[in-house]
């Protein structure tokens, strides 16, 4: 069975390229991912996921701001079976300030809603980050489940930690798969057993990245920087290290600990991400240098044929906004599985999902069925979700 893909918010291709590399073949018969269509208002980002994605197909990819979007031009191109949206996390990140749903982009799920609703896919995945679950005093989060739900779907949240998946690098995230309720199929978290931790000197320099390869560009770093990198060893940063009085920062208020932050080569690298400023670029455990964009896409398990398209700031932008593909490839293989009737090792959902009724038999069996409740209305789910 080949499920045709539409992605909203689709960012460089890193849910696309996971997408694409999950098929899976169960008693002769092939389960897999296609790219049908896919949109995204950044006209760089777009050019990057035509090359790596879609080179075949560039029209597919509709570079338009989502709230002017007509869905028809989807449709023309093709229905779909399966739908992924990461919709943008500016206003759930606990880098930013957090204001939630009603902020500028907070309320940007509401057209994944719609897209579900209009297409009625057979299951969706939707990404957005660890901080969403906290935004408006929980509220905001309930309400995006609630909404997915009274879609006609199943819907299971989990914040998966993707360094336990293999991914050289603690990205947390929040990933909501759904399960269209008229199909006698379920969804269970998948394990992390069995994934090795992979440390960020593992990722960059196992193997060697060639000195020509694409995204590869070294930042130009001030004589300022090089002396206060000198001062910071690894796993410290700008505020945790010794460093002499005229190479301190001036900051008054909240001091960032990822500021000029080293790498620590024997862990996972921190959390790799697409804004901010000077001492924000994350910085080479032994090198007085910022990682190069090549080096970052390691860290987001991106292959080194991928090629990002751009200025190096855009491209910068574009690798720290994107999805580890690696680690949700598991995500992937795990709806697969569920559609071939596979079983596989599962774990612990650490979120209560919300089961539509049809769905409840499915797991009389489950090894975690404690956890799984049937949830109405948003205020059952404040209390069963605590």
């Amino acid at each position: 069975m080949i499920f045709k893909f539409g992605e909203l918010f689709c960012g460089p291709g890193g849910l696309a390229w996971a997408a694409k590399n999950a098929s899976i073949n169960f008693n002769n018969e092939q389960f897999s991912i296609q790219h049908s269509w896919a949109t995204d208002y950044d006209r760089d980002t777009c050019e990057t996921y035509r090359a790596n994605i879609c080179p075949k197909m560039p029209k597919t990819v509709i570079c338009e701001d989502i709230r002017k979007l007509e869905y028809s031009k989807l449709e023309k191109i093709s229905n779909v079976d399966g739908i992924a949206f990461g919709f943008p996390c500016n206003d759930f990140s606990v880098v930013g300030e957090q204001k939630g749903i009603d902020g500028v982009y907070g309320p940007l799920y509401t057209y994944g809603v719609k897209a579900v609703s209009r297409f009625k896919p057979m299951w969706f995945l939707a990404e957005n980050v660890g901080g969403l679950r906290n935004a408006n005093d929980g509220s905001a989060f309930a309400k995006i489940l609630q909404s997915l739900f009274d879609e006609g779907y199943s819907v299971y949240p989990h914040l998966y930690k993707f360094e336990k998946y293999g991914v050289p690098q603690a990205r947390h995230r929040i990933i909501i798969v759904g399960i269209r309720k008229d199909l006698n199929v379920g969804f269970n978290i998948p394990s992390s057993n069995g994934y090795a931790v992979k440390t960020c000197r593992e990722a960059i320099e196992n193997p060697p990245i060639d000195k020509n390869a694409n995204n590869q560009e070294y930042t130009k770093q001030s004589k300022t920087v090089i002396e206060r990198l000198k001062y910071i060893k690894p796993g410290e940063n700008a505020f945790t290290a010794d460093i002499p009085e005229h190479l301190q920062l001036n900051v008054k208020g909240a001091k960032i600990s990822q500021i000029y932050k080293r790498l620590d080569p024997n862990k996972p690298a921190y959390t790799v991400t697409g804004s901010g400023g000077g001492g924000t670029h994350v910085y080479h455990w032994k090198e007085n240098r910022a990682l190069t964009n090549r080096e970052r896409a390691r860290l987001q398990t991106f292959p080194d044929s991928f090629t990002f398209c751009g200025s190096k700031e855009s491209v910068r932008k574009q690798i720290g906004m994107a999805v580890p593909p690696q680690g949700v490839q598991v995500i992937f293989q795990a709806i697969l599985k569920c559609f071939a009737d596979i079983k596989y090792e599962c774990e612990e959902p650490n979120m209560t999902p919300f089961l539509q009724p049809e769905h409840l038999t499915l797991y009389n069996e489950a090894p975690f069925q404690k956890q799984m409740r049937l949830c109405e209305t948003l205020q059952e789910y404040q209390v069963c979700g605590g």
